[in-house]
């Protein structure tokens, strides 16, 4: 049964797990594109920006963490796992999904790269839904995918592709000129820090823009890595946020398995508590592994 839509209370204070050892939480996507993950992310992603269409003023999108920015579905990585098999692959089949509104701009970002066996990253996805006064500043530090980054988006006078750690750009380049957008933190769980950097981040970032719509992304492995991660979040948020989770799988015997993922956001827009119900709700059936699936959205506090 799915829940609705209402808080979520948890009992450990603020910083109650920090001085505990945090487990490995490795997350490459070149080995995950186009899994359920993404397809759930992508899909919220582009239902924010275009929430910030609705102004005519011009915003920016900030990608902390953007990768390559595009993904070889035949590669060997991605090959090796096959999740994009009963992820995006999955629901590019079904012309119900496709028939969706709220779904539209999804596929239209990710239909061009499905053709040619590629599946499209955050920051080109995000590209895609801009308009010709929006602005996408998109970072990666590691020199391999920077490269490929800024490759993809040579040329591209609305995109800065920068070789920064997305953690120092959060201190560095925040507000924004435009005072409008959304920053994207889709760290990758590449080590036992990424939580605690995340709300490092997240701190110095909303010290310097308050107004911004922050979006976070986290895979459900640890559950008290999770509640560390949102009870952290609805503090510094004052009761602006709420949290999206889709589960494939809900046994809870899986610890440490990647059966789940969650999209918190910050200062979220008004219409975007229901819009993405609405969308996990639509998404669960094709995504789910076994009857166990869930999908919820509920308020930080």
């Amino acid at each position: 049964m799915r829940e609705p839509i209402g808080p979520c209370r948890f009992p450990l204070p603020v910083g109650a797990l920090l001085d505990e050892p945090e487990p490995d939480l490795n997350y490459r996507h070149a080995f995950h594109a186009g899994n359920f993950a993404d397809v759930v992310k992508h899909a919220l992603l582009t239902r924010l920006i275009a929430y910030l269409k609705r102004k005519e003023k011009p915003f920016r999108v900030f990608d902390t963490h953007a990768g390559r920015g595009r993904y070889d579905l035949n590669a060997s990585e991605a090959s090796r796992t096959g999740e994009a098999q009963a992820g995006v692959l999955k629901i590019a089949q079904s012309t119900t999904l496709r028939a969706e509104p709220l779904l539209a701009d999804y596929f239209a970002a990710i239909d061009p790269d499905l053709r040619e066996g590629f599946y499209p990253g955050s920051p080109l996805i995000a590209r895609r839904c801009l308009r010709e006064t929006d602005r996408l500043s998109a970072y990666e530090l590691h020199p391999e995918d920077g490269g490929a980054l800024r490759d993809l988006f040579a040329g591209d006078v609305q995109v800065k592709a920068i070789s920064l750690d997305g953690w120092l750009a959060l201190g560095a380049h925040l507000p924004p000129k435009e005072k409008r957008g959304l920053v994207l933190i889709d760290s990758p769980f590449e080590k036992p820090s990424e939580v605690d950097d995340i709300l490092s981040g997240l701190e110095k970032a909303l010290s310097r823009w308050r107004g911004g719509v922050y979006a976070i992304w986290y895979p459900i492995k640890r559950r008290a890595l999770v509640e560390k991660l949102l009870t952290a979040i609805a503090g510094m948020a004052a009761g602006e946020a709420l949290a999206v989770e889709v589960r494939i799988a809900a046994d809870e015997s899986a610890e440490g398995l990647f059966l789940g993922t969650g999209f918190a956001v910050i200062n979220p827009p008004f219409v975007f508590a229901e819009e993405a119900k609405a969308i996990v709700d639509l998404l669960l059936p094709a995504l789910k592994r076994d009857g166990s699936a869930t999908a919820r959205v509920f308020t930080l506090t």
